[in-house]
């Protein structure tokens, strides 16, 4: 990429091309060192990249560098997703098959993952987790055709989420072929949110669940989710 690229009106079609670059070339430093600085100073000069446009597309460094790898992970499973014949899955068994999809598409990076996943723990950084992880569940979420604007948008990605996280650090330690366990245990982690959902929706149609919904939960109805372009914001309140 030529040097005299450094006008900060750069878009953000520019940058996210560097990003890839970059993110490309850092994959096999990060088994060593880690999602770190050193990785992204490495990372930009083998790519061939202006590193005063590196500091535009990577601010806060190694982490930014990780993130970059996450979300790029995320628009590519919303292409394998679209490309996916689930026309004969129920429901429950499209969530299932998208987290596969998902598990499938890093199985080459595992060790890269495990380092994001120890850097997302570290407390400074547990909030970036968080909002990564929201992120996938919603670009999971949104090619399944998820249509809710309410509440619903919101307690759909955090179960989802929380069945997301877990899965992850399953099938860091799984050693089965073709992920074998991993896929089990998605199954049993996703047949227990069905099981909630049935539960949830006799406790909607019992007295006690209507007289809910008629007094606290009426709060809830005026929940939306957020404005275009922003899913891992806060959302808005129904006037």
């Amino acid at each position: 990429m030529q040097s005299d690229q450094t006008d900060p009106e750069l878009g953000d079609g520019t940058l996210e091309e560097l990003r890839k670059a970059v993110v490309e070339a850092a994959l096999p430093n990060v088994v060593f060192d880690g999602w770190t600085d050193k990785t992204l100073a490495e990372a930009v000069e083998d790519a061939g990249v202006d590193p005063k446009l590196s500091r535009l597309a990577f601010p806060r460094g190694g982490l930014d560098l990780a993130i970059a790898f996450h979300d790029q992970c995320d628009a590519r499973l919303g292409e394998l997703m679209d490309a996916e014949d689930m026309s004969n899955l129920r429901y429950s068994e499209k969530v299932a098959r998208a987290i596969e999809v998902r598990l499938e598409m890093l199985e080459p990076h595992r060790e890269a993952v495990r380092r994001a996943v120890a850097l997302f723990a570290l407390p400074t950084n547990a909030a970036e987790g968080a909002r990564a992880i929201w992120r996938t569940t919603d670009t999971i979420w949104t090619v399944l055709g998820d249509t809710s604007e309410d509440v619903n948008w919101y307690t759909k990605r955090a179960t989802l989420s929380g069945v997301y996280s877990a899965v992850v650090l399953y099938w860091l330690g799984d050693e089965s072929p073709n992920m074998e366990s991993t896929r089990e245990f998605i199954a049993r982690r996703i047949d227990n949110v069905m099981q909630f959902e049935k539960a949830k929706a006799s406790f909607k149609s019992s007295p006690l669940g209507r007289a809910f919904d008629s007094g606290p939960g009426r709060i809830l109805e005026k929940i939306r989710k957020p404005g275009q372009g922003a899913p891992d914001m806060p959302g808005r309140w129904r006037q």
